[in-house]
């Protein structure tokens, strides 16, 4: 039952993040190109050259605060990352973890310990 609901949380994930996905491009980019322009800003000398760069910037931010939504899909792409984390994980009642105080039974287990 467990590895049915991370199934299904797994593909409501997935559904998010898809529908996410081109906002996320664009506020990615957006976030990449305010940095150009911030770093263009820096370099720039002459005021008509900053103001110009401060108004590219603010239509720039602009784009970015329009996608802001986007973090929703950055969200799911976590959640489906932990699902995954949780799907593959090793369960404790496996047979791997059966421990016996026989030493002939568990043979590389105390020779393990003998090696410490």
């Amino acid at each position: 039952m467990k590895k049915f609901l991370l199934f299904i949380a797994g593909l409501v994930a997935l559904g998010i993040l898809l529908a996410n996905l081109g906002p996320m491009i664009l506020l990615g980019a957006s976030v990449w190109l305010l940095y150009v322009v911030f770093k263009q800003f820096m370099k720039s000398d002459s005021t008509a050259g900053k103001i110009a760069w401060v108004v590219l910037g603010l239509i720039i931010l602009s784009v970015a605060v329009s996608n802001i939504y986007a973090v929703i899909g950055l969200a799911a792409a976590y959640g489906l990352y932990l699902i995954y984390k949780s799907w593959t994980s090793k369960t404790e009642g496996s047979s791997k973890s059966f421990k016996s105080d026989d030493p002939f039974t568990n043979f590389e287990r105390e020779w393990a310990e003998l090696n410490k």
